[in-house]
């Protein structure tokens, strides 16, 4: 699977024991993506050999595909480059790098997957369930390692049992969202609400899995669950307005759907002056008053660190546990808060690991 570069050994025994042998040239060449139905952008670098001792001689072709573009997920992109150059493995001096994006369309994402898989490249990162779902699916029979990130429920998602052991050559990093904080901070925000919206993905199964956590643990915090599923962006608006008639505040997944529309929902509950919490940093800098969650760019690094034991032949994915993310942090942004006409309990803005001033046009 990885390009070794023979050594050319100066002897003259040695030259006539090694005469009948053929030596590899060194160097790799970027192969270009032939998926013409996906929206992707192609990242290639010539793989020279890494300083690394961990990594000397050798090259690697990895394909990244991407359920959607958007904060969380690139930060999970970004991530999971930094963590495999920390391991030796870095693009532009022994790594390839293709990269393509699904917009957020299953059936495009079916297609990246086996485009990787007809590409024969050394290892495919997945970023988000339903890419991950894709690329297991491709890849299973094809000696091609899947290492998945930004996946809520990797059980759910049948990517692992319930011992947290993949089924099969995938494995990766896990999302999951940190519900009872989110709860305990939005009623700490909100002393008076009462009805809390969720929009959701009801063929994403990590959306359909925080949907079961939010219904077990609301009622703890005083709250009662409104929710509303769709099944593409185009539903996303309609469904929005109406799910605002009902709710004293919204609360967003990762949603890969509706993340992707979040700006323009957005627009639709500062009409109403009703605040919407995130589930990330990304979401809280574009208009999210604020949110519990998990940095997406560490989870991305521990991802990198992953898939370079797999490349380095150090471990086998189907031998690895899959890793959750169980540190949370809270985000805040005062400008929401001071449109919105909420304060925020000072003790809460002390806490905060950020506090955005401004919001950030997506």
């Amino acid at each position: 699977m990885k390009k070794k570069v023979l050594a050319i050994i100066l002897g003259a025994a040695l030259i006539t024991s090694m005469a009948g042998c053929q030596n590899s040239a060194a160097g790799t060449e970027a192969d270009s993506s032939s998926n013409e139905a996906a929206e992707s952008t192609e990242e290639t670098a010539s793989g020279d050999s890494a300083e690394s001792t961990d990594t000397s001689g050798e090259s690697y072709t990895i394909g990244i595909s991407q359920f959607a573009e958007h904060g969380s997920l690139d930060n999970c992109r970004e991530g999971f480059l930094e963590g495999l150059k920390e391991e030796g493995i870095e693009e532009g001096k022994n790594l390839t790098v293709k990269v393509n994006n699904a917009d957020a369309d299953m059936s495009i994402a079916a297609q990246i997957s086996q485009s990787f898989v007809t590409d024969k490249v050394d290892l495919i990162c997945a970023i988000a369930t339903p890419s991950a779902q894709a690329a297991y699916n491709a890849a299973m029979d094809k000696d091609i390692p899947v290492i998945y990130t930004a996946v809520t429920n990797p059980t759910e998602a049948e990517l692992a049992d319930d011992a947290h052991m993949p089924v099969g050559a995938v494995t990766g990093t896990s999302d999951q969202l940190p519900v009872e904080a989110q709860l305990q901070m939005i009623r700490e925000i909100l002393p008076d609400a009462k009805t809390i919206g969720i929009l959701y993905t009801t063929s994403e199964a990590n959306s359909v899995y925080s949907i079961s956590q939010y219904e077990e643990l609301v009622g703890e915090y005083g709250f009662e669950l409104e929710t509303a599923g769709v099944t593409s962006t185009s539903e996303v608006s309609m469904a929005a307005a109406d799910l605002l008639t009902k709710v004293d505040c919204l609360t967003n997944l990762t949603d890969n759907t509706v993340v992707s529309s979040l700006p323009a929902i957005l627009n639709q509950a500062n009409e109403k002056n009703i605040p919407v919490f995130g589930s990330e940093i990304e979401q809280v800098k574009i208009g999210c008053l604020a949110a519990e969650g998990i940095d997406y760019v560490n989870l991305g690094k521990d991802t990198g660190k992953m898939a370079a034991k797999v490349l380095k032949g150090e471990a086998k994915a189907e031998e690895m546990e899959y890793q959750l993310l169980t540190d949370s942090s809270l985000y805040i942004n005062d400008k929401v808060a001071e449109n919105l006409g909420i304060t925020v309990p000072e003790t809460m803005t002390e806490r905060a690991v950020e506090n955005f001033a401004e919001i950030t046009q997506e």
